[in-house]
């Protein structure tokens, strides 16, 4: 396995990092766990969970993950061997029904207990806002659109406040962003500039694949500039970059096949580009898999390359990547077909 920093802390965490999000409707518990257990024995010692999860959200399965990882942790009492991500919903229309209230203090506060009760800790390494309470472009929006009917108030510094509090009271380490813009972003990171009582944005989770290099436009350069890390989901599109699907496949119990409306990384020229993709990993004698998560993982500001699986051999081949070197007629192939097909599931 290879480790890097957590940014501005003394963490070291491993290049992979094990999703949560299937564990609980996709995966049984037993599933899940046997997940944890291969995975800190390759060396992975970087979970990421949500107090939403399993995804798609379910009212009756809401936080169900969170309890898998706890039960786990109760059972092989082995909590200090994981660094530990966990995230607070949004605001949103899908999600009512766990909180109506943002990122508000009570909100914030009672997400945090409400974690580190399911997850059976008394701390979290990296407490995360799941998304932007405000009206924005994220989950599948490349660009922005004003709408008048936002009436979101400025509140980065009442949210920092709080979660300084929290760090203070030992309840989470370090904080940071998922599905984050660059003005977002930077916000936050300017507010903790001006105000340095109150806590640095450590990282940021958004999508990053070769089917989406959009982080590249805007927050790469805040990546290299602030040292805010990338931990990098869906690195293989929902599955899209195995390959599995090309053909016009609908695998039995394939996430896609299951979710329809997941099909963000399956319009028609990303389809294109996947095909071009598998075949250029074929011509190297790799699979499309390992080598989809094999560029997330040597990109200079990916801190951690968040990778799921709903089987083992799934898992097996996914953490494997970390072993694969592509060589420089790979990545120029690459970048060929970025070219050609720009970023096409944004």
């Amino acid at each position: 396995m290879i480790y890097t920093q957590l940014p501005h802390t003394d963490i070291e965490v491993s290049k992979i990092c094990l999703g949560t999000m299937t564990w609980g409707r996709q995966n049984t518990e037993a599933e899940g766990h046997a997940q944890m257990d291969y995975a800190l024995e390759q060396g992975v010692n970087f979970f990421d969970t949500a107090e939403l999860y399993p995804i798609p959200a379910k009212k009756e399965l809401h936080s169900v993950t969170e309890e898998i990882i706890g039960n786990w942790f109760k059972k092989n009492k082995n909590r200090d061997k994981i660094v530990l991500g966990s995230k607070i919903a949004g605001r949103s229309e899908v999600t009512k029904f766990i909180r109506t209230d943002g990122f508000s203090k009570t909100a914030i506060i009672e997400a945090v207990e409400g974690s580190l009760r399911r997850l059976q800790t008394d701390y979290i390494d990296v407490y995360q806002l799941h998304w932007p309470e405000r009206n924005t472009n994220y989950f599948g929006k490349l660009g922005y659109k004003q709408d008048v009917g936002d009436h979101w108030e400025d509140n980065f510094h009442q949210i920092l406040e709080t979660l300084r509090d929290l760090i203070a009271e030992g309840k989470i380490r370090h904080v940071g962003l998922s599905n984050e813009t660059p003005w977002g972003a930077m916000r936050f990171l300017e507010e903790s500039k001006v105000h340095i009582r109150l806590p640095r944005m450590k990282t940021i989770q958004n999508p990053y694949s070769l089917l989406n290099r959009s982080y590249e436009v805007g927050l790469a350069e805040i990546s290299h500039r602030e040292n805010l890390g990338l931990l990098a989901y869906s690195p293989l599109g929902f599955g899209v970059l195995s390959g599995k699907y090309l053909g016009g496949k609908q695998p039995e119990n394939a996430r896609v096949s299951l979710f329809p409306n997941y099909n963000r990384y399956s319009n028609e020229m990303s389809v294109k580009a996947t095909q071009k993709y598998y075949d250029l990993a074929k011509d190297h004698n790799m699979s499309l898999t390992q080598m989809a998560l094999a560029f997330v993982n040597t990109r200079p500001f990916v801190t951690s390359n968040i990778i799921g699986a709903t089987t083992m051999d799934q898992l097996k081949e996914n953490i494997a990547s970390i072993e694969v070197t592509l060589s420089d007629a790979v990545l120029a192939g690459i970048e060929a077909i970025h070219t050609e097909f720009p970023n096409p599931a944004p």
